[in-house]
């Protein structure tokens, strides 16, 4: 089945350089090209593609504004490209947050129009696979927040609360960290994420968390009322220490195909803390998290998983529930209520 893209671009050039990264491969047919939102909407409307690629900065309606009303009124999978300037970055975790399903780097392998190793094709690939659920925002509206005066487990006994999440994942997370109480035990968070945009993702996720969320650094203790996002480079993000708990970001080769893993942060978890964490695995494509999230249900903790009809993609929580490593399974707007009463 051929895959038919529209990209949008302000740019002549980088709508050439887009078209002609995608046109050699033979499952992917570029079908449209438009130079802003009104010729992208109208494009949309007439040749209903399966993925749109969509530049953040655009005369007239810009990306973000566009974006916003795509996954409102027609949602469909859309890749970001973005540049690297720090606007591009938050502007970029931002249109994450929004329901994008990826982004594409406008500097990656800038010389050679022709090929980038084919990273964009198989973006494009992925997210074509995805059927993209209801926005967020709707989702928010099901949602119960949680007061620091509640007496649920995750402000009582827990220690630790680790998350995982990977495509939609930036969109669930706004959700669930907006219903933590402020007060929160630590969380640590594994996103499947470029690392170049983590620090951004950390940002965005901060205006709405009423806990502190911040990178995850070399050994830094893990504190209430702050949440920790790995990096997203060539570490993996697990939890150090007994009574005082740190985060440890170690090298290692690829985990359930990922680095950092999800698998890697709960098993260590479920070694450290046994039944004394929280265990959270949120949509995301093929299976890192589900034997961690397993392993941490054996040693006695609290385990949830986003269900399907919340979830952008539902891979990871799919197999994890399939292995009956989720002892709970929520829609993102009740996953915050379940680990904290």
């Amino acid at each position: 089945m051929t895959i038919r893209v529209l990209i949008i671009d302000d740019s002549a050039t980088m709508r050439a350089v887009l078209a002609a990264r995608l046109s050699g491969n033979p499952d992917i047919q570029v079908i449209g090209l438009a130079c802003n939102a009104a010729e992208g909407r109208q494009l949309i409307k007439e040749l209903e593609p399966d993925v749109v690629t969509l530049d953040i900065e655009m005369p007239g309606m810009n990306g973000l504004d566009f974006l916003d009303k795509i996954m409102t009124l027609r949602p469909m999978p859309v890749i970001i490209v973005s540049g690297l300037t720090q606007n591009g970055s938050d502007a970029t975790a931002r249109a994450l947050a929004l329901g994008a399903v990826d982004c594409y780097c406008k500097t990656d392998y800038a010389g050679s129009a022709m090929q980038d190793g084919g990273k964009l094709a198989g973006m494009v690939r992925q997210a074509a696979q995805i059927k993209p659920r209801r926005r967020a925002a709707e989702v928010q509206q099901m949602a119960a927040p949680v007061r620091a005066a509640s007496a649920g487990r995750g402000l009582g006994t827990t220690k630790l609360i680790a998350i995982g999440s990977s495509t939609g994942g930036v969109e669930a997370l706004q959700v669930l960290l907006r219903n933590f109480p402020e007060d929160c035990p630590p969380a640590m968070i594994v996103q499947h994420v470029d690392a170049r945009f983590a620090p951004a993702i950390a940002r965005t996720l901060n205006q709405v968390s009423p806990a502190t969320v911040v990178l995850a650094e070399p050994d830094m203790p893990l504190k209430r009322g702050h949440v920790y996002l790995a990096p997203g480079d060539d570490r993996h993000l697990m939890v150090g220490g007994v009574g005082h708990l740190h985060a440890k970001l170690r090298p290692g080769e690829p985990i359930s195909g990922h680095r950092p893993s999800v698998d890697a942060l709960f098993m260590s978890v479920a070694q450290r803390l046994g039944a004394d964490a929280i265990g959270i695995l949120l949509t995301g494509m093929g299976a890192d998290g589900a034997k961690g999230l397993l392993a941490m249900s054996q040693a006695g903790a609290l385990t949830i998983a986003q269900d399907e009809a919340s979830c952008t993609v539902f891979g990871m929580p799919r197999v994890a529930i399939s292995l009956g490593a989720a002892q709970v399974v929520a829609p993102i707007g009740r996953i915050a209520h379940h680990a904290f009463g």
